[in-house]
């Protein structure tokens, strides 16, 4: 018997019992599309992370206050016994190299009204070349510049939302509204970005650095962080070393800073990711070894079904390498269909998943599907050995007299 006709021979076997082959395979269906649903998705929040990274601006280094020892996903700025002043920033502008723009900032809650309307929102303090670090630019009006840092002028730039809740469909620009109680001129309004890293970027009042530190520093020169763009992804490294000896030098010879890049932060992403993928697809994998439990069991049934059926072709001349080989590739058959309508399964499921949610970049992922792919045939392997091995020991004389 060739290989195709042991196929096919397989296929009419269980089409006599649809139901029960059915319910037999769903543990492996289960298990494959469980792997490929749960990989895509994870591979999937990578990719958004990264992209929302990168929409934050392109090479950029954070500077915090304080000294932290361990690697982590943000450096902690807030409450830090070390300080960093604008005076540091002005310092690394004139002596670092690699870099192409800086910024400081200060950032608080707060709230912002106009005539009768108020709004909680998020208050940050900038420099004038916040907009080209973090890539966030005013659509409407401008954004802060020197002239304003200089003197201290009281002006804001607020986003999209506050622009629509304060002031509806009427004119925002040049209007004075209050930011905790300080009046403000709108120069700007920022471009449409919507939700970021958990912030939405439409609810934010930017306003001159020296404004902030009035309002939430009582008018010390602390920032609660730096931010620098390197000039490109090679000048990362040398522009982090440049800078790091720039402030030891300003700060008497401690480093009581830290700086951290993009890729040390997405690297981190990528390891809790990793981590976090591995681990549902092992759990996912469990449901392909209930699978291939099913399929053994099923198979032994199978045998015990068919001992007569063994025993005629035995005594017609088949050997114990034909009746184990037919009862091997029911059992490969069997997890193979099962992990073919798995494979489509999970492919239905991520494109509906990017239907639903169109911000997050699900796409079915190759190394899963042939993972799970390559799983599930080694279940129908290693699950069909046994029932094909008690099968092709079945005693002829026996067989035939089995009822």
């Amino acid at each position: 018997m060739d290989l195709f006709e042991a196929v096919m021979t397989a296929l009419r076997s269980l089409a006599q019992n649809k139901v029960r082959s059915f319910l037999t395979t769903l543990g492996v269906i289960i298990g494959v599309m469980s792997v490929i649903l749960l990989v895509s998705l994870g591979e999937g929040a990578q990719a958004y992370i990264e992209n929302e990274f990168a929409g934050m601006g392109s090479n950029v280094l954070i500077i915090t206050p304080g000294k932290q020892e361990t690697s982590g996903m943000f450096p902690i700025s807030a409450g830090s016994f070390h300080r960093l002043t604008y005076r540091d920033a002005c310092e690394i502008e004139r002596k670092a190299s690699g870099i192409s723009g800086i910024t400081s900032n200060v950032f608080g809650a707060g709230y912002v009204q106009y005539g009768d309307r108020r709004r909680d929102t998020l208050i940050i303090g900038v420099t004038e070349d916040f907009d080209d670090v973090r890539q966030l630019y005013a659509q409407i009006g401008r954004f802060i510049d020197e002239t304003d840092i200089e003197r201290k002028n009281r002006v804001c730039v607020i986003g999209t939302k506050v622009k629509e809740e304060l002031f509806g469909n009427k004119n925002a620009l040049h209007e004075k509204i209050s930011v905790n109680r300080s009046k403000h001129l709108v120069v700007g309004i920022m471009e449409q970005k919507g939700m970021m890293l958990g912030i939405n970027l439409d609810d934010i009042v930017i306003i001159p650095l020296p404004s902030a530190q009035d309002m939430f520093q009582g008018g010390e020169d602390y920032v609660m962080e730096i931010l620098c763009s390197a000039r490109t992804p090679d000048d990362i490294k040398p522009a982090s070393a440049s800078i790091r000896e720039v402030l030891t030098a300003a700060h008497d010879n401690t480093e009581d800073f830290t700086i951290t890049d993009q890729d040390g932060m997405l690297g981190t992403f990528s390891k809790i990711f990793d981590a976090l993928r591995f681990m549902l697809a092992g759990i996912a994998c469990i449901s392909l070894l209930v699978g291939g439990i099913g399929i053994m069991n099923i198979m032994l049934v199978s045998v015990r079904e068919r001992t007569r059926e063994v025993g005629i072709r035995k005594a017609v001349g088949a050997t114990r390498r034909d009746i184990g080989g037919q009862f091997l590739i029911e059992a490969v058959t069997l997890s193979l269909l099962g992990g073919v309508i798995g494979i489509l399964l999970g492919w239905v499921g991520t494109a509906v998943t990017r239907l639903m949610y169109p911000t997050l970049p699900v796409f079915l992922s190759g190394w899963s599907v042939a993972t799970a792919f390559t799983f599930s045939l080694s279940v129908g392997v290693f699950f069909g050995v046994y029932p094909a091995f008690k099968a092709s020991g079945v005693d002829p004389v026996e067989a035939l007299r089995y009822e």
